[in-house]
């Protein structure tokens, strides 16, 4: 098994589409994070704006810790885009190269390499969103230092320096756990296509409309929405919660490994009957 997953990971890290989505974060990240720098007081000045009236701010409200949870907050709808670029290419790319029946000669189960293409998918997406986290936050203090986390929101919630750190880098595991679902449906659309587009383009489209099913204000689609594995992607926007509504978490948590599951269950029976014609 180790010598199957090794062979994949050496394959995927050889294929220049796999570093797609680090090039496109590497260019975004740094972009934004620049741009907020050089807006320097203007951007405390936007985020207190209406605050200033009620509360007395001191410090370095606009920190490291709150430009990276900002930047999640604003590119987390398209890390599922570039988390699939990966994960959709896993089966599909074996298929589009006619390369699956020589990858099926080797001595071990159909089983074993199909759990083998899982675990690389699983750790491609998990490198994507460390790479984001690392660079988010170490450009992110280097730029604007430390402080407390200012969280805005209805209810407006101020984490002490101290706390800031672990609760972002719980928030990025968490976010890793809800791409981890995505990419197992990515994965199963890998199974069922030919090329690398019809798992991009599934994935997405599944997403996409359930996204608008949840935020439709109809009782229908009310009743319909605790059923969607989309409606457990913010996760990590609990750990800015105070308290952390650890029960949520951990229901969430429990919800999206049970799609991930279902996903790749249904992804190997289907891989087991397939007739490999190339």
């Amino acid at each position: 098994m180790n010598t199957i997953l090794g062979n994949e990971i050496i394959k995927t890290s050889f294929k220049w589409r796999s570093y797609i989505s680090f090039m496109a974060i590497a260019v975004v990240v740094p972009l934004v994070e620049i741009a907020l720098k050089l807006q320097g007081e203007g951007m405390q000045r936007n985020v207190t704006r209406g605050l200033a009236q009620d509360f007395f701010l001191l410090g370095n409200i606009t920190n490291g810790y709150f430009v990276s949870q900002m930047i999640m907050n604003a590119l987390w709808i398209h890390v599922p885009f570039l988390v699939t670029l990966g994960a959709g290419d896993q089966l599909a790319g074996e298929a589009t190269g006619g390369t699956f029946r020589l990858l099926l000669t080797r001595p071990a189960s159909r089983s074993r390499i199909l759990l083998a293409k899982y675990t690389t998918t699983l750790l491609y997406a998990l490198a994507l969103i460390a790479f984001m986290a690392l660079l988010t936050v170490g450009l992110g203090v280097i730029l604007f230092g430390t402080g407390d986390l200012l969280v805005p929101g209805r209810n407006l919630v101020v984490l002490p320096e101290h706390e800031a750190l672990w609760r972002i880098a719980v928030a990025f595991a968490l976010a890793t756990w809800g791409m981890w679902t995505v990419a197992s449906l990515a994965f199963l659309f890998s199974s069922l296509v030919e090329n690398g587009i019809g798992p991009l383009v599934g994935t997405m489209a599944v997403i996409i409309v359930f996204y608008i099913v949840s935020n439709v204000p109809a009782d229908l689609f009310t009743s319909v929405k605790p059923y969607l594995f989309t409606s457990y992607l913010n996760l990590w926007q609990k750990m800015f919660e105070d308290p952390v509504p650890w029960g949520d978490v951990l229901h969430s948590v429990f919800v999206l490994g049970a799609f991930s599951i279902g996903f790749y269950a249904v992804t190997w029976y289907i891989f087991l009957r397939k007739d490999i014609l190339s």
